[in-house]
């Protein structure tokens, strides 16, 4: 109710204007958290975008925008140099807030549908090749700081094409060494099975029987799988420092991140064979259409499948 109070002020008190405004981003942030069970780290990201679009609309009314007033908002984040990814999640959060002020009653028009797809800017992801990942996955070693908990965060990391907040909140419960699995909470908590490889399961062993002890008996028994060095949850940032720290070791000059791990696995599947839609439910993608642009990254598959099924790719003998 006070939120409908809070419109009828807006035709008397047109200074309220801002304030008025802001209840309507807050609403839509708890909407996204209460309704849509968004994951939370999605939530904190749609956040910021809002309050990038906040920054640059700046004191003009969001139900006075046009279409060319949000086409120049799209200019002026390219102008910041945001990452072709990063754009289009702007979008989307920009259309979904304009989508929910509908729902309320709040606006009668949305101009935000109108903006182009994401799709304009996917962008084909880097990949490491199989040497390299090699070469990351060893770097931690024996003198190093935690180095068989680095390991098999490392492992699991490739192994399951998890995400680094996934691999953040994996409980002891979750891994099934003796079956070779564990089960993951991934975006909106759904749940999906990921296999391990012996690897990752002789690297988890190595963590949970050295490390990992010396800290539960130091700090107290902990639910979650990869602890801190103060007996706590590893948080999903120092995986990335992690990341970063050993790919300079290991000499790969590219930038990296968690994720280009995830893309690595995905796209290393595929180029041995693997079902597209088997990657998709490894990966957990909502639809095949996110899981397809790893198809676009393996052109030796590629190369390949024509050869093998092109009237004229097949060789004359």
């Amino acid at each position: 109710m006070l939120f409908q109070s809070k419109r009828r002020k807006l035709v008397l008190k047109p200074m309220v204007v801002k304030t008025t405004e802001l209840v309507w981003l807050e609403s839509f942030v708890e909407y996204l958290a209460g309704e849509c069970h968004l994951a939370e780290n999605t939530v904190a990201a749609y956040r910021r975008d809002m309050n990038h679009f906040w920054e640059w609309r700046g004191n003009r009314m969001v139900s006075h925008l046009t279409i060319s007033d949000l086409a120049d908002y799209i200019d002026w984040l390219h102008r910041r140099n945001f990452s072709p990814a990063t754009l289009a999640r702007h979008i989307v959060s920009l259309r979904l807030f304009y989508r929910y002020l509908q729902i309320e009653g709040l606006l009668l028009k949305n101009p935000a549908e109108l903006l182009g797809s994401q799709k304009l800017w996917n962008r084909v992801p880097q990949v490491l090749s199989p040497k390299q990942v090699d070469r990351l996955l060893t770097g931690p070693v024996p003198g190093d700081p935690f180095w068989r908990r680095d390991r098999a965060l490392f492992e699991f990391l490739y192994a399951t094409g998890c995400r680094a907040s996934e691999l953040s909140t994996l409980t002891l419960h979750d891994v099934h060494l003796d079956e070779k699995y564990c089960l993951c909470t991934g975006k909106g908590n759904k749940q999906r099975i990921v296999h391990l490889g012996n690897r990752a399961v002789e690297a988890f062993q190595g963590w949970e029987g050295w490390e990992r002890n010396d800290l539960v008996n130091k700090y107290g028994e902990s639910n979650f799988a990869f602890l801190s060095y103060r007996g706590r949850r590893v948080r999903r940032e120092r995986i990335w420092e992690l990341v970063i720290k050993f790919a300079e070791r290991a000499g790969i000059t590219m930038e990296i991140t968690p994720h280009t791990l995830r893309h690595s696995f995905a796209t290393h599947m595929l180029a041995a064979g693997a079902d597209l839609r088997q990657v998709q439910e490894m990966l957990g993608h909502a639809s095949i259409a996110t899981t397809q642009i790893y198809t676009h990254v393996d052109m030796s598959r590629l190369k390949l499948v024509h050869e093998k099924y092109h009237p004229r790719g097949k060789k004359e003998f």
